[in-house]
């Protein structure tokens, strides 16, 4: 009979993971943040427009998009621990190089090489939850793994605010690619794949349990074309564009509105603009709890992730929408904590769709295929949104036009996911007896 708990060294393992994976996405998030918090500096000292600063928040995200489908289908093939480690080696010493560029298509270079080196980061974080979690174990530890894409611009505004305003913005990019680097190689040192641990029959049943068996462990290019073959697939892939459209344009902008549309001090947006992005982190944490106890309860697998989703894309519409029209600053900031608790919501669970839709040697694949989906949406969002702003004079245009977005993918993940996962059988894999 199969194992239904895990192995007091597979719990260790479990939770060394998941707490690297955590301190990995709120680095990756981290550095993400420093263009948008060194702003107003950035356009001062580099003599750029509100557009092109658009333009340059988005080239992080076009080549962070392109590089997706390549990296997923590398994490599957080579592994995580490989992966992750360069990965975060590369998009640290691109951060650290940020901070000595002269020139406008200096900086948009070093943005590129960010996204190329961040490609791995979430795409791994679905294997390694794939690796060491049962299928029905898989909603909780991917919330709290993904908490750090939330937790990393919940603490980047007061942290580099400090940084900037002690040591000038281009230090504090150079002192975050130091930080990242220190994170690559406690990446690489301390975790472990599954075949590199000897483990028991009894650990692999649990790991296996409630899934097909596979022979295949590696990807191969025929698999990962026949992922576009499904429907599922397409539907992620839309899905996720809305969703990471929508929390892109606060990641972005969200100090800029505060500054531009809220006349907030810079001193004043650090600390403010902290607080929607730890709502956020409780938004991916609960949705992790609730779709387990669906899952608990004889929901599917790919409904119980489902669920969260529809859930988190319709509730940051409505207060978006909240944010856009209310005189109010604090209401505002109220409505921006609340929009973004539901996009950590249906973030988090987006990614834990990928880890209990796809086959187990697909998972990093399919999880990539989405992303390149939702980073062409997080690309397009902060030049529309700069180009909206300059248009108009307004964020309000921009806001609304980001939650008809969420409410049209919404309805995606409705009609466009089934509720049950790829075959197996289909991609030449032989199910175990």
């Amino acid at each position: 009979m199969a194992a239904v708990t895990a192995s007091p060294r597979v719990k260790r393992i479990q939770r060394s993971s998941v707490a690297l994976l955590v301190l990995g996405c709120a680095v990756n998030y981290v550095d993400r943040s420093t263009l948008a918090i060194a702003n107003p500096l950035i356009r001062h000292d580099l003599g750029l427009t509100i557009a092109d600063m658009g333009l340059l928040l988005s080239a992080f995200l076009w080549a962070y998009a392109a590089f997706q489908l390549p990296a997923g289908a590398l994490v599957d093939r080579i592994g995580p621990r490989k992966l992750l480690g360069l990965g975060i080696f590369i998009w640290s010493l691109a951060q650290a190089l940020g901070g000595l560029v002269g020139s406008f298509w200096q900086f948009v270079v070093a943005r590129v090489f960010l996204g190329m080196g961040e490609s791995p980061q979430f795409s791994g974080l679905v294997r390694v939850v794939r690796d060491w979690f049962n299928v029905r174990e898989r909603g909780l530890p991917t919330g709290i793994g993904l908490c750090g894409s939330k937790l990393g611009p919940a603490i980047a505004p007061p942290l580099l605010t400090v940084l900037m305003l002690a040591f000038g913005w281009r230090w504090m990019f150079v002192i975050m690619g130091g930080v990242g680097i220190g994170v690559a190689i406690l990446w690489y040192a301390v975790y472990r794949e599954p075949r590199e641990v000897a483990l028991t029959d009894d650990e692999k049943a649990y790991l296996a349990d409630g899934e097909a068996q596979q022979v295949a462990e590696r990807v191969t290019w025929a698999d990962w074309k026949q992922l576009f073959r499904y429907r599922a697939t397409w539907g992620m892939v839309l899905g996720f564009f809305g969703e990471v459209y929508m929390g892109r344009v606060y990641q972005a902008w969200l100090p800029g509105y505060l500054e531009i549309e809220r006349h907030m001090s810079i001193a004043k947006t650090g600390w403010v603009a902290a607080i929607p992005f730890a709502c956020g982190v409780l938004g991916s944490v609960g949705a992790g709890w609730l779709t387990d106890r669906l899952a608990a309860r004889g929901v599917s697998p790919i409904n119980s992730c489902k669920i969260p989703v529809v859930i988190g894309l319709t509730g940051m519409a409505a207060f978006t929408i909240v944010t856009a029209l209310t005189p109010s600053t604090l209401v505002a900031v109220i409505a921006v904590s609340t929009a973004l608790a539901f996009n950590g919501m249906a973030g988090a669970m987006c990614w834990a769709l990928a880890s209990v839709a796809a086959p187990r040697h697909c998972t990093a694949s399919l999880g990539s295929i989405q992303n390149c989906g939702g980073y062409i949406g997080g690309a397009l969002a902060p030049a529309i949104t700069g180009f909206i702003v300059q248009d108009t004079g307004s964020f309000v245009p921009a806001l609304l036009f980001s939650a008809a977005m969420g409410l049209s993918c919404a309805l995606v993940y409705v009609f466009m996911v089934p509720g049950k996962p790829i075959d197996v059988a289909a991609f030449g894999v032989r199910a175990a007896a």
